[in-house]
């Protein structure tokens, strides 16, 4: 048995919105799923802890009780809308389903009534006319728009949206984002946003939590955090961002793969990856004394798996503790250290 996610924790504040960022693979859509129940039952899950929602934990409720809660006060917005709606029943039908489970004593005319504001909310054209109209005949954007009004349908205190504009170009995307402000404004919903889109982040988030390997390596405001960064996995992820005011030859990425949960090093996940862990780095400083920054080439990276490895970061695992203020946290050992991106 292995910790897939492990000490994941983060707090969302009423009308905020989170980011998790990470690559693939490091837990940020498992942690939600294992939120919100939806992870397959029994082993090889085992899910502890708390999720705290309007004061009851989550992870203790029953099965019934969990399915009011999904849907009504905590929603969630998958990655791909077109695999999401059922291509049998129309869209009104769909999205006036999710409305009537959680209202039971709804009539017809109010369940239809919501629907169309909904359809309005998110920026449906004609909406009298689509909601009769099945998956098929709307767009990415457009079923993407379906998804986030089936969300919002019960005005829940937390919406989790998975990499929602991960499968739409950058015009829809604009867009979405657009909608996802107006529906957060509407309803002083929470978001979770879920994403390896740094640019997203940006534009939408007031805190970020970086995930690496399964846990959470740095916590900031989003302007803290791209502007002073404080672990080295941050630095990596940002520098491999596409600029247009800078131009590269080629993209600067991160050496090395993450880690399989089931075999991750001794100490720092990262340490295997990282610049401040190679004692050619953190042993150069400026002539002032100031650390160095990320070295500006990935191929002059001194691989720690030459030995030149600092002792603390292979054989102890860095707690996430406040970093320069006590709303920026780090897992890193020698997160002074970090230059910027």
């Amino acid at each position: 048995m292995f910790a897939a996610v492990d000490g994941v924790s983060f707090a969302v504040e009423p009308g905020e919105t989170l980011g998790i960022v990470g690559e693939s693979g490091s837990g940020k859509s498992l942690s939600m799923l294992a939120i919100l129940g939806l992870l397959p039952p029994g082993p090889p899950w085992v899910v502890a802890g708390q999720a705290m929602l309007n004061g009851r934990d989550l992870l203790r409720l029953s099965g019934e009780e969990l399915r009011r809660v999904r849907g009504a006060e905590v929603a969630m917005i998958f990655q791909n809308p077109t695999s999401s709606l059922n291509p049998v029943f129309t869209i009104g039908d769909q999205v006036g389903e999710a409305i009537r489970v959680h209202n039971p004593g709804a009539t017809a005319a109010e369940v239809t009534g919501r629907v169309l504001n909904l359809m309005e909310l998110v920026d449906i054209p004609n909406p009298r006319r689509r909601v009769r109209q099945y998956p098929h005949e709307f767009s990415g954007g457009m079923a993407q728009r379906v998804m986030i009004a089936m969300a919002l349908a019960n005005s829940p205190s937390l919406l989790i949206a998975d990499e929602p504009t991960t499968a739409l170009d950058v015009t829809i995307q604009a867009q979405i984002l657009e909608v996802l402000r107006t529906a957060l404004r509407e309803f002083n919903t929470s978001l979770v946003l879920i994403t390896h889109n740094l640019s997203l982040v940006a534009e939408l988030a007031d805190r970020v939590a970086v995930m690496y390997a399964g846990c959470v390596v740095e916590t900031a405001s989003v302007d803290e955090l791209f502007h002073h960064p404080r672990h080295p996995y941050t630095v990596g992820l940002m520098r491999s961002v596409p600029s247009l005011e800078e131009r590269a030859e080629r993209m600067v990425q991160i050496p090395g793969q993450q880690p399989s949960p089931a075999n991750r090093p001794s100490g720092c996940a990262f340490h295997p990856r990282c610049y401040l862990a190679a004692r050619a780095h953190v042993s150069a400083t400026t002539a002032g004394g100031s650390s160095v920054g990320p070295p500006q080439d990935d191929t002059a990276v001194v691989s720690p798996q030459d030995g030149a490895v600092r002792e603390l970061c292979v054989t102890s695992v860095p707690p996430l503790v406040p970093a320069g203020n006590a709303r920026h946290a780090s897992a890193c050992h020698f997160w002074a250290e970090v230059g910027t991106p």
